[in-house]
């Protein structure tokens, strides 16, 4: 397992019954993970919870304060910094496990020795994007969601890497690769972070299931002809690491470099690693 386990500003002080007890700097939240299907080693509200997660069987859920918390505030991690913010479906704006995998193209970037050109499909709130400029790449950051990618330039500048080379676009990401395809554009990392399910700005369906492997075939025609690496990360429940390999195998490697596929996770306070998806990345070492 790749494990996230270099935060200072991020822990999981406990897990059980469904949930995570979680510390954003100074403020703790509970919130429900699919994972955790073991008992609490004591009760988790027992804790000092500021805010916690509760969910409705109707769909979806709400947030229930126990204490007054600011709205949002801001996280860092190493040089880098992101607004953190309790929102719809559980979420807070950033996945901290993924700072696993931020270390990982950080070191590649920086031992290439050479300028590297990033595509960042599905890039939510700019984390990924943010490790990359400050490894030395430009990035191209895709996104059908314009708060998620307004967002993203706020955690690009709350950074202090606005000067660095980065173009933020709203689109459906299928149909952006497409365009680029057409357009000769070329870059020599590919990161893509999907959904399970999803929909792009005017409607279109996305399903990881059926769709995955043809969208990292097509992205084949915007690698460089030097790739430094290409990395899937997924949250559905029940994709395997292997799965993962297995499409890179199948469609990136051609004979060159290697594939590692993994588990993410990150560290609790109980001794235990949370898992928190799968990762699988071809490298052209």
């Amino acid at each position: 397992m790749l494990l996230a386990n270099n935060w200072k500003d991020y822990t999981i002080i406990a897990t059980g019954d469904g949930y995570k007890l979680e510390k954003w700097k100074d403020i703790t939240l509970l919130r429900p993970d699919p994972q955790v299907i073991w008992r609490s080693q004591k009760n988790l509200m027992d804790y000092s919870v500021d805010a916690r997660y509760l969910r409705s069987e109707k769909g979806g859920g709400k947030w229930e304060y126990f204490k007054k918390i600011p709205e949002e505030w801001v996280v860092s991690y190493k040089n880098l910094k992101f607004k953190v913010k309790p929102m719809g479906f559980k979420h807070t704006g950033l996945f901290p496990e993924q700072a696993a995998n931020w270390d990982k193209m950080a070191d590649l970037i920086k031992g290439a020795n050479r300028p590297i050109s990033a595509l960042n499909l599905f890039a939510y709130t700019g984390g990924a994007t943010c490790a990359l400029l400050d490894a030395g790449a430009s990035c191209c950051h895709v996104d059908a969601s314009k708060g998620m990618v307004e967002r993203a330039g706020e955690n690009v500048r709350l950074s202090g890497l606005q000067d660095k080379p980065v173009r933020f676009i709203i689109d459906d990401c299928v149909k952006f690769v497409k365009r680029e395809i057409r357009r000769g554009r070329r870059y020599d990392a590919i990161i893509m972070d999907p959904p399970s399910y999803g929909r792009g700005p005017n409607g279109e369906m996305w399903k990881i299931e059926d769709q995955l492997y043809d969208l990292v075939k097509l992205c084949q025609e915007v690698m460089s002809d030097d790739p430094l690496f290409f990395l899937i990360n997924s949250y559905t429940t029940g994709l395997q690491p292997q799965v993962l390999n297995n499409i890179l195998t199948l469609t990136v490697k051609q004979n060159r470099g290697r594939v590692e596929a993994y588990e993410v996770g990150l560290p609790t306070n109980e001794g235990i690693a949370l898992p928190c998806g799968a990762g699988g990345m071809f490298i052209n070492d």
